[in-house]
């Protein structure tokens, strides 16, 4: 009995020993119930006059282990410059990439991350560079025509003329056309060859032509020449007053009605309006499910998301595949194309076609 009763309170004692580490490390980790928290009491605390010692005494010893530098009033204006430094230059976001030939149903163009009034002088200036020289120009309508190229050795080689020119050979002419670009704060050049008389009589701009592949080829690699000299003019850059009349209207517009968007506008023919919205689709992240160009439609998946996760199923196959929710239809008429929103029936998502159309408004302008 003496050995079974040493046990038990062998046993008892134990377990008193266990209890209270247990409850000081529940004291321990629940500290601030116990303990008072004094981390914040500085802001409220009172400012106290500074310590005096004894006269004699050596007040080394108490002062600050870190004391705070003291500002010399006359020094303070260079917390306060006294010019304002110039904002960020927003359009540097625009895109991705700037001076940049794009292509698109038979017809190329410099998309530049600029506005119009800044590129007019060094457009000029790089016709002059190059040997092609100005007949005449058209701020407002963004039109730059050069001298004619069959007499200047340089210009003929630019323009790649033969390069022994003869009696009877056709007058020829560059032209530069500038005007604002779909995307905001952008500028898209175009350029052609163009055959006229003896004179560099000033010649309207037709953007209906649609250039020969030899012509495309030709005007891809005078654009990136010129891209190239635009780019190594950028700290140079000069500001047109005659020229800030090329701004115009939006080519992108958002049509809404009760605060809803209802439609988008693009005052662009069918082609580039249908390349732009793909493009649109494609850097909002937004899957196309199905498309038809000659019929004018997108099927495209509008989930958000959540919507999209399908959970822990994810664990036994592949991620959901795109479905129908919305689709996106073109109608064209002179010289406008009109894009609308419809939500398919079988979706009840949170996301609706005017977040479609007011989502992808923020892609294309």
């Amino acid at each position: 009995m003496s050995v079974l009763s040493g046990t038990r309170n062998n046993l008892l004692s134990k377990s008193r020993t266990l209890a209270s580490g247990m409850l000081l490390t529940s004291v321990a980790l629940s500290g601030c119930g116990l303990m008072d928290d004094r981390s914040e009491r500085y802001v409220d605390a009172r400012e106290l006059p500074p310590l005096e010692v004894p006269e004699g005494a050596d007040s080394s010893r108490i002062s600050q282990a870190m004391p705070i530098r003291d500002i010399n009033v006359a020094d303070a204006s260079k917390f306060y410059p006294a010019e304002i430094p110039e904002p960020p230059d927003m359009t540097s976001e625009i895109l991705e990439e700037n001076y940049v030939v794009e292509e698109l149903d038979g017809q190329a163009w410099l998309l530049v991350n600029d506005v119009p009034g800044r590129l007019w002088p060094a457009t000029n200036a790089y016709m002059i560079d190059r040997g092609l020289g100005i007949s005449g120009d058209n701020p407002k309508q963004g039109l730059i025509q050069s001298d004619l190229l069959n007499f200047s050795k340089r210009a003929r080689d630019l323009a790649e003329l033969p390069e022994e020119a003869v009696q009877e050979e056709a007058r020829v002419v560059l032209q530069v056309m500038m005007s604002p670009g779909v995307r905001r704060k952008t500028t898209e050049i175009q350029v052609r060859k163009l055959e006229v008389g003896d004179e560099a009589v000033l010649k309207p701009w037709s953007g209906n032509e649609v250039p020969s592949p030899d012509e495309l080829a030709f005007q891809k690699r005078l654009l990136a020449d010129m891209a190239e000299f635009l780019q190594g003019r950028d700290e140079q850059k000069s500001f047109s007053r005659a020229a800030s009349g090329i701004v115009s209207q939006p080519l992108v517009k958002l049509v809404s009605e009760e605060d809803q968007a209802v439609a988008i506008r693009l005052d662009l023919d069918f082609g580039r309006s249908w390349a732009e919205i793909r493009r649109a689709l494609t850097e909002a992240g937004i899957a196309v499910v199905d498309l038809n160009r000659s019929e004018g439609w997108f099927h495209v998946d509008f989930r958000t998301e959540e919507e999209r996760d399908s959970g822990w199923f994810d664990w036994f196959g592949d991620d959901s595949q795109p479905q129908h929710t919305h689709t996106l239809r073109l109608e064209e008429s002179p010289e406008v194309v009109t894009l609308t929103a419809e939500q398919e029936a079988s979706f009840d998502g949170d996301r609706n076609a005017s977040d479609l159309l007011g989502e992808l408004f923020e892609y294309l302008y």
